[in-house]
Formats: C-alpha cells, structure tokens, sequence
C-alpha cells in the first residue's frame, strides 16, 4: 500500500509538473510574442519619428519658397505701381510741355 501511494504521488507529481510546464510554455509563447510585437512596434515608432521630422524639414523648405515667391509677386506689383506712377508723371510732363509750346506758337504767331 505504501508503494501505491508513492507511485501514485509520484504520477501526481509529474501530472502537475507537466502542467505547470505546459502553462509556463503558453505563458511564454504569448510573452515571446508580445516582445516581438513591442519591437516591431519601436522600430515603427522609430521609422515614424524619421519620416515625421523630414516632413516637417520639407514643409519648412515650402514655405519658405512661398513666402519668396508673394515676396517676388508684391515686388513685381510695386515695380507695376512704380512705373505706373512714372507714366502718369510724364503724361502730365508731356501736357504741360505741350501746353506751353501750344502757348509759345501763339504769343510768336499774334
């Protein structure tokens, strides 16, 4: 009887040792497979981060092309007012000086 009862503690024994083994063994698989999963995880973070700050380095280099090209546009619109304000100047320079030659012909021609 005594044996029975050591073979059977010992079949116990291994019962539970295989079961905590097979448990430890599923735990570890889904361990493994989150460690696996959180690197993936960082080098996307890492890649993203990468992506994101040369984004942002490009969107920087557009703006500022932007900016330069309304910079040339308000440019080009001040040279357009420029000159339009130098035709008006000699229209008018151009009127008076007809205006006095106009009145020069007629004191010389009464």
């Amino acid at each position: 009887m005594f044996s029975l009862t050591q073979k059977r503690r010992r079949e116990a024994i291994a019962a539970a040792t295989c079961l905590t083994e097979a448990l430890v063994d599923h735990l570890n698989v889904g361990v493994a497979q989150a460690y696996v999963n959180q690197r993936k995880l960082d080098h996307e973070v890492k890649t993203l981060q990468v992506q994101a700050s040369q984004f942002s380095k490009q969107t920087a280099q557009w703006i500022s092309m932007v900016e330069g090209f309304n910079q040339a546009l308000k440019e080009i619109g001040d040279v357009e007012n420029w000159a339009r304000s130098i035709e008006m100047d000699m229209r008018t320079i151009a009127t008076a000086l007809e205006y006095v030659h106009k009145g020069q012909l007629q004191t010389t021609c009464s």
